[in-house]
């Protein structure tokens, strides 16, 4: 190829040029909206409008009810996600960091902030809404913590509002100190007020995103699945919600009130603080808190999850989310399965086991109902190989149990659809990676295509995991929009105990009656 040689004259002239053409397309890449609070900028990510770590709460002190973001002057920019919750020391690449990417941040207690995506901000776009409610138990994890969390993908496929967001956690979020009365008398459950805080927000302001208020549906998955749960377990999210996907999730049971206040008690006596000195607790530093409060917890043999709190959580969803409808489901082995790091990986490569090393495996697993699991297995799903039913057990069948009582209960109380799924392909990594925790997710978001993602999907060449990509985004779409995900391809008929449909996300998808009870019994023996 020949090179081109340019006077100085003509690249200064170009080069002008090209400053001009840049600030030009630079200054259309800043969208400005207003929300009751003020004036936010943003920017584009392709012809997605995005902005990132907005205030939806001020809290003016540690175990402080959250209150309405304070007002700025001037036009605040929201280019850049905010702070997350704090939460305990990370100090080991997690096993799943293969397929399943990772993003730590900047964390602060004042971390009252979302991030939205969207593919129009007009107002009278009337886009639907989906919130989205972290995983990471009451724990850990954040709005971000997931590459595949990211909303922009779902946002320009669906002509979707995505919104992502943070909220108190752990001993900041669920430490349960309203028996000491005074400043402490509402420090229970800090957590979910923070996430009614905002929806309540979302509701007043969605529409300064193109979204619509009266079309808002919660999503969330693993410890965000009983998240959305308890939202519908409060009055004041009445009006605020109008449909729910709960992913691997599990029935809220929340931590009775005596045991949290023995757990408070415990946090107390380890900091060396008691009723006449528990200010104090306000201005420690966050990490002598939490280790106090996790040895607590520990001690007790407990985790953190929402408190009993009468007249505040009710013990079972109310009467006004009986017309929310609800999608419910877990993928196969969830934490159970074969994801590793590498180490040992040769014991973990199942396609290649001999039919003897299958049966020694699923004895090893299910003892004396090694059989019975088999049989059961080898009839539900007779497309997949016998040596996966070595990992279902413990995990893939305690969530698929969870997302059952799940289903019955919201059947049992209300008159709207639940609709079940069951996510079961098989990801073309390591010589075949059972379905996984949190895989789903980039699936339902549309976001297999990121790069350091794409791992995890088998590669950008894999039309399978594209198809299936198209397939179950569209379903979520389309539930969003009308409260039905069936698609033209795909019907998706509604569960009930005596009908179990469930929705088989794979590669060749249906919806089928999956009836797994004699196989959930028997790898639980």
């Amino acid at each position: 190829m020949k090179r081109k040689h340019i006077t100085a004259a003509v690249l200064i002239a170009s080069l002008a040029v090209s400053s001009m053409m840049a600030g030009t397309a630079y200054a259309a890449t800043e969208p400005t909206t207003t929300v009751a609070q003020g004036e936010l900028r943003g920017f584009m990510d392709g012809d997605v409008y995005t902005f990132l770590g907005v205030p939806y709460a001020y809290v003016p002190e540690r175990f402080a009810l959250p209150e309405d973001p304070q007002p700025w002057e001037g036009v605040r920019a929201a280019q850049a996600f905010g702070p997350i919750c704090p939460i305990p020391d990370q100090t080991s690449v997690g096993g799943d960091e293969l397929v399943w990417p990772h993003r730590y941040w900047i964390q602060n207690e004042d971390c009252q902030v979302l991030n939205i995506w969207s593919h129009n901000i007009d107002k009278e776009a009337k886009q639907p809404v989906i919130v989205y409610m972290h995983g990471g138990g009451y724990k850990n994890g954040s709005s971000i913590e997931g590459v595949a969390h990211d909303g922009r993908n779902i946002a320009e496929y669906g002509d979707v509002v995505f919104v992502s967001l943070n909220h108190r956690l752990n001993a900041l979020g669920y430490l349960d100190l309203s028996s000491y009365g005074g400043d402490f008398e509402y420090a229970c459950n800090l957590g979910d007020e923070d996430l009614i805080q905002a929806l309540k927000w979302v509701n007043e302001n969605i529409e300064a995103f193109g979204g619509d208020p009266d079309n808002i549906t919660i999503m969330g998955q693993s410890g965000g699945g009983r998240k959305v749960q308890g939202m519908l377990r409060y009055a004041d999210c009445e009006g605020l919600v109008d449909k729910v996907v709960s992913e691997s999730t599990s029935y809220l049971t929340p931590m009775p009130k005596d045991q949290a206040k023995e757990v408070a008690d415990k946090t107390l006596e380890i900091l060396g603080l008691d009723e006449s000195n528990i200010e104090e607790i306000k201005t420690i530093s966050y990490r002598e808190l939490d280790d106090a409060a996790e040895a607590a917890l520990n001690e007790m043999g407990l985790a953190w999850v929402p408190v009993e709190n009468e007249g505040r959580l009710a013990d079972e969803f109310l009467d006004w989310t009986a017309d929310v409808p609800l999608i419910v489901g877990s993928v196969f082995t969830e934490s159970s399965g074969n994801m590793s790091t590498g180490i040992g990986w040769a014991d973990h490569n199942k396609n290649e086991w001999t039919d003897e090393e299958v049966q020694e495996k699923l004895t090893e697993q299910y003892g004396e109902n090694a059989q019975a699991v088999a049989d059961a297995f080898s009839a539900l799903y007779p497309d997949k190989k016998l040596a996966d039913a070595y990992y279902l057990a413990p995990r893939g069948v305690s969530y698929r149990n969870g997302v059952k009582e799940v289903a019955a209960k919201k059947v049992e109380t209300g008159t709207a659809p639940v609709y079940n799924y069951m996510f079961t392909y098989e990801i073309p990594v390591n010589g075949g990676t059972t379905a996984f925790h949190c895989v789903d997710i980039m699936y339902y978001l549309h976001n297999i295509e990121i790069p350091i993602v794409r791992i995890a999907s088998g590669g950008p060449e894999n039309q399978d995991a594209l198809d299936l990509q198209d397939r179950m985004a569209s379903a979520l779409v389309n539930f969003a929009y009308t409260g039905d995900p069936s698609t033209d391809e795909l019907k998706w008929e509604p569960y009930t105990p005596e009908q179990p449909y469930a929705m088989r996300w794979d590669v060749e998808s249906k919806c089928q009656i999956l009836d797994d009870a004699e196989l959930l019994a028997a790898a639980t023996k």
